[in-house]
């Protein structure tokens, strides 16, 4: 049986009344409601000894009208959106800043919370509080309200294979935001745990798919080319994260280590290539210096000497050029060839 594919949502950006407009009409709407309300009583009950029902009703459903006219009141700060959703219908995304009112019977929260959404926010709560850090409170988004500011989320270290079976250990910064408040609302079932597991998910891929380091030549390793790699990760993750609604302002890996099992290994490892690297820089740089020596002897005659004592010279100036301890030289009082 082929299993429907999910309608994808697309925002659209709609405009409300101003609310400082509304709010006098609401308040003079109130207040007339309640005077209509004490006149008819007053004046009814003196003239025929009972309100006039003419006047008293439609007071009354004016109050209860100017009454459920106040919960359309609303704000938005800067960076921050309203989904419009009228009897479960999507009716538009409220973008613009500062006091608005709209149709009280707007939908003013998420409704319950899924049993997988619970599940997936408890999951990355303990996640949290294993790395250490503070488990902030979950802030019920209000009216549909959704944050249009950059956020940053800083993932835990984890523990994976690079691409030749070794186990490292690796953490990444993401900074996002949310771009398309239809998707992250309606596409996803909590975006902001959505960006969490997606990102955690991607980062472990990307890292299966590079070395630590000591790759071919010219080959991308996590530990020597960090700009391609962080751009690798974050093209991931706009893939990943375009179904949300999310953009993907940056990524970069944070923490990049061998696992403790094998760091003794790989440090003395490296050791080793470098104090091989350094001789071979010592050396290369020596013979040169032994070349020059010689042909500045010959060019300058300042001395002439055969094969063998040029051999011999060599092997002294190596010695003395190569060696980690001082050298102390001795003199010879005889002549060169004794």
């Amino acid at each position: 049986m082929n299993a429907e594919s999910v309608a994808v949502n697309r925002e659209r950006v709609v405009t409300v009344l101003n609310g400082w407009v509304m709010l006098p009409i609401v308040i003079a709407l109130h207040l007339g409601a309640i005077a209509l309300f004490i006149y008819s009583l007053v004046a009814g009950i003196n003239d025929r000894g009972q309100p006039y029902w003419s006047l008293f009703v439609p007071a009354v459903l004016l109050f209860l009208t100017s009454a459920i006219m106040i919960i359309g009141f609303f704000t938005l700060q800067p960076n921050e959106a309203r989904v419009l959703i009228l009897f479960g219908a999507y009716k538009g995304t409220v973008r613009e800043s500062g006091f608005h009112w709209g149709n009280p019977f707007y939908s003013n929260g998420p409704g319950p919370i899924s049993p997988v959404a619970q599940l997936a926010e408890m999951q990355g709560k303990i996640a949290v509080a294993r790395s250490g850090s503070v488990v902030p409170a979950r802030k019920a988004p209000g009216r549909h309200k959704i944050s249009l500011r950059a956020r940053t989320l800083n993932g835990e270290k984890l523990k994976v294979n690079d691409k030749r079976g070794n186990p490292i250990e690796i953490a990444a910064v993401v900074v996002w935001r949310v771009q398309d408040t239809a998707q992250a609302a309606f596409d996803v079932d909590n975006y902001e745990n959505y960006v969490q597991m997606q990102s955690e998910s991607a980062l472990r891929h990307m890292a299966s798919q590079y070395a630590y380091d000591h790759g071919e030549e010219n080959e991308i390793t996590l530990r020597s080319n960090v700009e391609e790699v962080s751009a690798a990760l974050r093209k991931e993750l706009q893939e990943r994260l375009a179904k949300a609604g999310v953009v993907v302002e940056e990524a970069r890996l944070t923490h990049l280590a061998y696992a403790p099992e094998i760091a003794q290994a790989m440090l003395r490892r490296q050791q080793a290539e470098a104090v091989i690297a350094a001789r071979q820089k010592i050396v290369h740089g020596a013979v040169s210096m032994v070349d020059m020596a010689l042909k500045e002897l010959a060019d300058k005659h300042v001395v002439s000497l055969d094969d063998e004592r040029k051999a011999a010279m060599v092997s002294n100036l190596m010695v003395v050029l190569c060696g980690e301890s001082e050298v102390h030289p001795v003199v010879n009082t005889g002549t060169l060839y004794t």
